[in-house]
């Protein structure tokens, strides 16, 4: 059995190696560094799998959320409602932006941002919404747009984890995560399901003013060169990153269909443990993209598990394993133990195991049976 990683982008690298390669070379040749025709071609590219009228590439996901939010023209001391259980760059944009970030709780169920805890957290000064698609699983789109226009609220989709994944809303139209919202950010992070060689991002939107506007802010507010319009940064995404991103896009739903194979293995396996929670997923839906597979221990020793894992050469990890309202740089008086039962409870509980497109079924049976093997002891 090959060695188990909790990401391979070796393995991926292997299988698309010649195409890569060639798209490098290309920028390599032209020296077309910034804002080749590699950036454009791939901006089109996505833009048409997407089915999205715009979209901005840019240098990281972090990058495209906090221009998401300058596009919005958001004020100081404006009120961001978000998740308290998701990767520490949601909330920092919105602190760095001097916005105030108001954290709410999560479902049990899909690890996303919970209605209810958006419906008591919205005041006078609450400006906008970011659902976050935690793990590659859709959040509930349908209720949060609902929400935001009855309280004429920005929705900005964190995508950074679910490209590719579908959202089926009540009346069944199916539209690509990240394509509901006002305007979305992902992420190309290496081990991102849709990632790159170094760093990279975009922002989506449907509104055209909106695009234009994003279009200027990441070229330093210019639309014409040595013109500043507005208040811009420094954010592109560099050609030899879009010329990875170029070969691998047409194989993103293929990639995304093995993670979630993958997954099925997982959960069969664990369907019928009592001390494990499988990820919610609907086996014949597309949902979920599974850039990480999470389970919930319960009534188990999860860092004996992690040990004994790691001791047999299983990668694994706890994402997160603190909630933002308990880091340091966001503690605040306003937020309460009691409002965050879920979320308290989930950095007690999580632990995710190897996805990436490149796991076999003697890697998954190896794995699983380990898990087993351990709970069962």
């Amino acid at each position: 059995m090959k060695k188990i990683q909790m990401v391979d982008l070796k393995g991926q690298y292997e299988r698309i190696k010649e195409t890569v390669n060639h798209s490098i070379q290309e920028v390599l040749d032209t020296n077309t560094y910034i804002n080749g025709p590699q950036v454009h071609q791939f901006q089109k590219s996505l833009e048409e799998y997407l089915d999205v009228k715009h979209v901005i590439p840019c240098a990281n996901g972090t990058d495209a959320l906090q221009i998401a939010m300058m596009g919005l023209d958001l004020k100081p001391g404006d009120e961001v409602i978000t998740a308290d259980f998701t990767f520490a760059a949601t909330v920092e944009v919105i602190a760095l932006l001097q916005l105030t970030p108001v954290l709410v709780d999560v479902e049990i169920d899909t690890f996303n941002i919970s209605i209810e805890a958006i419906k008591n957290a919205i005041t006078p000064k609450t400006k906008a919404i970011v659902p976050v698609h935690l793990f590659g699983k859709a959040a509930n789109m349908d209720a949060i747009m609902e929400i935001a226009k009855e309280h004429n609220l920005y929705v900005i989709e964190d995508n950074a984890q679910a490209i590719g994944a579908n959202y089926i809303s009540r009346n069944k139209v199916k539209r690509k995560v990240g394509t509901i919202g006002h305007v979305a950010s992902t992420s190309f992070f290496p081990s991102k399901n849709l990632g790159c060689y170094g760093d990279g991002g975009a922002i989506f939107t449907n509104d055209d003013a909106l695009a234009h506007k994003l279009r200027g802010i990441v070229n330093h507010g210019m639309y014409v060169r040595y013109h500043h319009d507005i208040v811009g940064v420094n954010s592109r995404l560099d050609s030899i990153q879009a010329a990875v991103l170029n070969a691998k896009l047409p194989l993103l739903d293929t990639y995304n269909e093995a993670r979630k194979r993958a997954a099925r293995k997982y959960n069969d396996a664990f369907a019928a443990h009592a001390n494990i929670v499988v990820p919610a997923f609907d086996l014949n839906g597309d949902d979920h993209v599974f850039h990480q597979y999470t389970l919930r221990i319960i009534d188990a020793d999860r860092f004996g598990l992690m040990e004994y894992l790691l001791d047999k050469g299983i990668p694994c990890a706890i994402y997160y394993p603190i909630p933002l309202h308990l880091q340091k740089a966001y503690l605040d008086s306003r937020y309460k133990e009691e409002n965050f039962p879920v979320t308290n409870q989930l950095v007690k509980e999580v632990i995710s195991l190897p996805m990436h497109t490149e796991l076999d079924d003697e890697q998954i049976k190896f794995i699983t049976d380990s898990v087993l093997e351990f709970l069962n002891r």
